[in-house]
């Protein structure tokens, strides 16, 4: 009888023989027999869901007014269009313009595409005057987008810090590192030792919509503060009027917008432009914030609070793990050294993990300090520290936009590339546009990714009659209910009217 590596005799009749009997095995997949002669069989339905909400929010229309001087005479595609083809096709994962085939060759679900030739002619007509204009072209659309999701009953998100929500609009700043595997006009080394670009992006956190983004060379610095403040421009132009003026607006960045220049640009927003403008921003522990730290006393500290609410658990010495402070009253005077008026610090200290980098000081008392910089005038510290740290919710947005379009970049020319970059950020949009306005449930806030396996690639059989095409998606499908009701949805929404 066979020995089992504890030595025992192992097998039939042995009291070490433990299990069941044998029993038949289930095959992994079954047998197929593949053919290709199907008829009005279509893939991607979902995505055109995308180009019915493109349609919808006008976003086709004020990119054929953008681009309506560079159509080639004789050419059957419109420049806008193509615009807004390439863009849903970013939007349903394409990553290269030769991607458009997969729309193209469906001409029964998405009619006349253009062709990857025709995409590029278009791409390259686009000049910097033009490129300005698809960018108010994209606050015209979104403007309608906003005023769609009301039609269809649903508020604008509210953002939840900690449990709480905060007021109005919140804005994300951050930039990030695009690797290039070929020379690219416009690139630069990185500091990470790569090479490629550099490009600064602002998201709204309500909805999830990429507002604004400058492609940069790799080697631009991450506290550049007139970036900072032309990023920041540019996003506050594509929030709706209604919106823009009268509504809260919280501007969160890391330490890389802690600039002086940064800060009181964002504070002359609202002393000389009227915005209700605030601003919740990392800042950089210097000697200066070192020293300060040092002069607090323990009866200074608070307790902090997670993502939920609750405060932080006490470790094995009676101290919370995190606690939260305010320097401001002894970092001596800050508008002096030209910080801008209003301005607190709130200072965080929690137990080092394992593996992360600290300072002497930090090594000298065993917390490790970061700091925040807000104009807010009232509120516990706890949660305004805690509303800070929700920016790096801002992480979760840069790696989906770089599986929407920015991780790779089609073309060695700069126009060409800051082009896709706003094709890019268009087809965030329209994924978000489409979530807050027609989606429910788990899908309304899934990641584009998990968007694309259970609803954008679905395939279903195309039925023509009665002068109509039924799409029948097949009832099996977890998610054909959501999708179907998602297109009735759109439907039923009455257009409104912008003047």
């Amino acid at each position: 009888m066979p020995l089992g590596d504890s030595g025992h005799v192992e097998g039939p009749g042995s009291v070490y023989w433990e299990g069941t009997s044998e029993v038949q095995g289930i095959a992994g997949f079954p047998k197929v027999v593949v053919s290709a002669d199907g008829r009005d069989v279509v893939s991607h339905v979902g995505a055109r869901l995308l180009a019915d909400v493109a349609q919808a929010t006008g976003l086709v229309a004020v990119f054929n007014e953008v681009a309506r001087t560079r159509r080639v005479r004789r050419s059957v595609h419109l420049p806008g269009q193509v615009l807004a083809e390439v863009a849903v096709m970013i939007a349903d994962g394409g990553e290269a313009i030769a991607d458009l085939a997969v729309l193209r060759n469906q001409p029964g679900l998405f009619g006349l595409v253009a062709s990857p030739a025709t995409c590029w002619r278009v791409l390259d007509a686009v000049d910097a005057d033009m490129l300005a204009a698809l960018k108010q072209a994209r606050a015209a659309a979104r403007e309608r987008a906003w005023l769609l999701r009301g039609e269809a009953g649903r508020e604008l998100p509210t953002v939840i810090c900690s449990g709480r929500a905060q007021p109005g609009l919140v804005i994300d700043i951050d930039a990030t590192l695009v690797t290039c595997h070929s020379e690219k006009q416009g690139t630069a080394a990185t500091y990470k030792h790569g090479f490629g670009y550099h490009p600064m992006l602002a998201w709204l956190d309500n909805t999830g919509e990429a507002l604004a983004g400058m492609l940069r060379p790799g080697n631009a610095t991450a506290n550049d503060a007139a970036d900072h403040a032309t990023v920041i421009d540019e996003a506050l132009a594509q929030i709706p009027d209604g919106h823009r003026h009268g509504t809260p607006i919280l501007v969160r960045a890391d330490s890389a917008g802690g600039t002086r220049g940064f800060l009181g640009y964002l504070r002359s927003l609202r002393d000389e432009r009227g915005l209700d403008v605030s601003f919740s921003i990392g800042f950089r522990v210097t000697n200066t914030v070192s020293d300060a730290i040092r002069l607090l006393p323990e009866t200074a500290w608070t307790i902090a609070i997670d993502t939920d609410g609750t405060p932080r658990p006490i470790d094995d010495t009676g101290l919370p793990v995190a606690q939260i402070a305010e320097l401001t009253g002894i970092l001596g005077d800050p508008v002096g050294n030209g910080w801008p008026t209003g301005m607190r610090v709130l200072v965080r200290r929690e137990r080092p993990h394992p593996g992360a980098q600290i300072t002497l000081l930090e090594a000298h008392d065993g917390w490790r300090y970061q700091a925040v910089a807000t104009d807010t005038p009232v509120g516990q510290l706890a949660w305004l520290e805690a509303r800070h740290r929700a920016h790096a919710r801002v992480e979760d947005k840069i790696r989906n936009l770089k599986q929407t379009g920015i991780g790779r970049f089609p073309s060695r020319d700069l126009p060409i590339n800051q082009t896709w970059l706003q094709l890019a950020l268009t087809a965030a949009d329209l994924i978000a546009w489409t979530q807050t306005t027609l989606l429910t449930n788990d899908l309304a806030k899934a990641e584009p990714k998990m968007l694309r396996y259970r609803l954008l690639h679905v395939a279903a059989r195309l039925m023509r009659g009665q002068r109509r095409t039924r799409i029948r998606i097949d009832h099996r499908w977890p998610w054909a209910h959501q999708l179907a009701d998602a297109f009735n949805r759109l439907a039923q929404i009455c257009p409104p009217l912008v003047t």
